[in-house]
């Protein structure tokens, strides 16, 4: 059985999806679309608008799992970039910048998928 609030969750995973497509379409990267994009921010919005109604449940794991993707993604941008700056005195940084963004991408887009996918399972995550 679904709980109530199962459509407002697949409505958040199909937000930051949204975002994911519109950097992998458009002139942003996956990784800057995600952050800055307003489909992902009114997700984080709408998860911290109503977790305290799925405290208890094993839609908690899902808003968990979604909060902690976008921060973790600001948290590793930050680093990648903060690396990278220097790094571009010697020119490196201009090789390690996309290719941590790139990575970082794909790792965005596996944990929407696989959230998404293990809610229409009716599983909580980890």
């Amino acid at each position: 059985m679904r709980p109530p609030l199962f459509g407002y969750t697949q409505v958040i995973y199909a937000l930051h999806l949204f975002s994911v497509i519109l950097g992998v379409l458009g002139t942003a990267t996956i990784v800057g679309s995600f952050l800055l994009g307003i489909p992902s921010i009114v997700a984080v919005v709408m998860n911290y608008v109503r977790r305290s109604e799925v405290r208890g449940t094993w839609l908690e794991s899902h808003f968990s799992w979604q909060i902690r993707t976008f921060w973790w993604t600001l948290f590793w941008s930050l680093l990648v970039i903060g690396i990278s700056a220097p790094l571009m005195l010697l020119m490196i940084g201009f090789l390690t910048a996309p290719a941590g963004l790139f990575v970082l991408g794909i790792w965005v887009l596996y944990r929407v998928l696989r959230g998404w996918t293990t809610l229409r399972a009716l599983q909580p995550l980890p």
